[in-house]
């Protein structure tokens, strides 16, 4: 998909949750990009879950959802299961949580290898071949000392 970018719950949490330590940051690196969000279920129950404090905030999420257009990758099948077991079984001395490996199995359903997100875990995880997936919000120059 052109221009698209898989994004993760950190950044969406942060980007509604003004008490968050990156939310000016989240909220100017992404303000204007041309980008198509992609992400999971599983990341926006994260989300929903973590801004359970205010339904107001919830709604907003929701409302940025159907504004900005965030596309949902379906992770449905038993492959698609059977790769979020394998990753998690690699990565088990991280561990890798669900919603990270449906980000990575979305990765390899899409051909999308860009990522936005808080966690350095995506500076660890491989695709298929060792590839990487680039996490453009961590390479922001504003982005340094973390």
């Amino acid at each position: 998909m052109l221009n698209s970018v898989l994004v993760d719950a950190g950044p969406l949490i942060a980007l509604f949750d003004r008490s968050d330590k990156y939310h000016d940051s989240i909220k100017n690196f992404i303000r204007d990009k041309p980008y198509r969000f992609v992400s999971t279920l599983a990341v926006i129950t994260e989300v929903s879950y973590m801004l359970n404090f205010n339904v107001k905030v919830q709604l907003e999420f929701f409302e940025w959802i159907l504004g900005r257009g965030l596309i949902l990758q379906e992770i449905s099948n038993g492959a698609d299961i059977a790769g979020i077991m394998a990753l998690c079984r690699k990565y088990a001395d991280l561990p890798m949580d669900f919603a990270d490996a449906t980000l990575v199995v979305a990765a390899e359903k899409t051909g999308i290898r860009r990522i936005i997100s808080i966690d350095s875990d995506f500076d660890v995880y491989r695709l298929p071949g060792k590839e990487r997936i680039e996490n453009i919000f961590r390479q922001n120059p504003t982005q340094k000392g973390r």
